[in-house]
């Protein structure tokens, strides 16, 4: 078999799908100026020596006097940073004068507000394809509690919500913990052995899975293993004050007797989903898993608004 054409295009759509934080990387320049750009390739290499990489493209204008420097910092934005990282992707004049700054360790430009911080001294830079690597050895850092800005195909994406959800759930005995789990177009159903309606695996919390009355620990007890990677619905019954929070997540392993409670989304019986609600939250995931684009609906069984995953907004 040999390597497919590789669409450069392509390609740059697929990794898109990755979602990553936003950083800006800063360093001085031999005049003194402070520069920086924004990145999102940054990543952990080692922990004993501290060691960490950003990527630069070759075709930055800041690229000679990054890769000549001796130190950098990466500033890890908050959600609410979302200024700060469009000045520093564009060709504004004096970015630096968009942020409140200051010099830690190594002198490089540290910014304030932001969810971690680390100041580095420059390790090693590697020529690799259009890109030169950073690597960087971590001198001094600090972080945060609030949430991060992210970024997933093409656009911003805010965790916060996902985080406050996590946090109601924990101090509300009115919450519930739904489970949307896929597992090559299929989904994850529990079947009443009684009237036989289908739900989906319900949880007071998310705990782990070897917690037997944790929502890992029920779909783990289903025969699945599976990763809840996004929140995908918060809602209130009226009528009885229930908080309802469904995450969404793919099926890692699946045990050979849990195959069949796995239902195709062709072949759902939908009159069989005894909860309106939830049978409403299922036909919106078949419809947005056909069109790969997904949202956070937010709002009670009745009426609410679907947030959409990513927004420049």
């Amino acid at each position: 078999m040999t390597d497919r054409p590789i669409d450069p295009m392509e390609l740059r759509r697929a990794l898109g799908t990755f979602a990553t934080g936003v950083t800006v990387v800063t360093t001085m320049d031999a005049d003194g100026k402070p520069r920086g750009f924004t990145a999102n390739s940054f990543a952990s290499v080692s922990l004993d020596p501290p060691l960490i990489l950003v990527c630069l493209a070759k075709t930055a204008a800041s690229c000679p006097v990054f890769c000549a420097a001796q130190s950098y910092a990466v500033n890890i934005l908050s959600e609410d940073q979302k200024a700060v990282s469009a000045a520093f992707s564009s060709r504004t004049a004096d970015r630096f004068a968009t942020v409140d700054w200051s010099a830690r360790v190594t002198g490089c430009p540290v910014f304030a507000g932001v969810v971690a911080w680390l100041d580095c001294r420059m390790h090693d830079v590697v020529d690799a394809g259009d890109h030169y690597i950073l690597i960087g050895r971590v001198a001094d850092y600090d972080y945060a509690a609030s949430s991060p800005l992210g970024f997933c195909r093409g656009a911003y994406v805010s965790f916060g919500l996902s985080q406050d959800a996590v946090r109601a759930a924990e101090e509300d005995d009115g919450t519930r913990l739904l489970a949307l789990i896929e597992h090559q177009e299929a989904i994850l159903f529990h079947r009443d052995a009684g009237d036989g309606a289908l739900s989906l695996p319900t949880a007071p919390r998310i705990g782990n899975a070897d917690d037997a009355e944790s929502l890992l620990g029920t779909v783990k007890a289903a025969g699945v293993d599976a990763e809840l990677s996004f929140l995908f619905a918060v809602y209130e019954d009226p009528k009885s004050g229930v908080h309802s929070i469904v995450y969404r997540g793919e099926a890692r392993a699946v045990d050979e007797h849990a195959m069949s409670s796995l239902v195709p989304f062709q072949d759902i019986p939908w009159n069989d989903i005894g909860d309106t609600a939830v049978r409403s939250v299922v036909q919106r995931y078949v419809q947005e898993r056909e069109e790969n684009a997904f949202g956070v609906y937010v709002g009670d069984t009745a009426t609410g608004h679907v947030r959409p995953l990513a927004g420049n907004d």
